[in-house]
């Protein structure tokens, strides 16, 4: 009797252990979607610097086309070529600048696409285990039923003597 009393505390200390590392991955999984869901509106906002940065770069190559065509046209004032020659050299420091930024953005937006499938990973091993968990869990509530069931019948039995 006394065995079985301990052999049914230890099942209930492995069913209460196997709670709390069930509820630790729950947490561990609710705390990497949030993570999954933090870097997803990260890449949402990077694609809209990018699309910004790309609209700022058509802009820039469209100004500096402009620029240079003016250019052309002003040949006849020194000063005015001067000047126009200085904006195009200024637009192109920005397009180089747009240009690095650009690339830029598209490593980090890179770096980000793979930080997710990494998250996407951990979440799907993390459910994985979580699946785990609940089959051990569950396969200990069967043992405790059965536990439970025996110890009813030797209980019973005992009393019948």
């Amino acid at each position: 009797m006394e065995r079985i009393k301990e052999r049914l505390a230890s099942l209930r200390q492995e069913a209460d252990n196997a709670i709390a590392r069930a509820e630790g991955a729950e947490a561990k999984v609710k705390q990497l979607d949030q993570q999954l869901l933090e870097k997803e509106q990260e890449v949402k906002s990077l694609r809209v610097k990018l699309d910004l940065a790309d609209a700022n770069l058509e802009k820039s190559e469209s100004k500096l086309t402009e620029t240079k065509a003016a250019a052309l046209d002003a040949e006849s004032s020194k000063t005015t070529i001067d000047a126009l020659q200085r904006k195009v050299q200024l637009l192109e420091e920005e397009l180089d600048a747009a240009e690095k930024h650009s690339k830029e953005v598209v490593e980090k937006l890179r770096q980000v696409d793979v930080k997710a499938e990494e998250f996407e990973r951990r979440c799907h091993s993390l459910d994985q285990e979580r699946e785990q968990w609940e089959k051990k869990y569950e396969e200990t509530q069967e043992k405790l039923r059965k536990s439970q069931a025996e110890l009813d019948d030797l209980v019973s039995h005992m009393q019948d003597l």
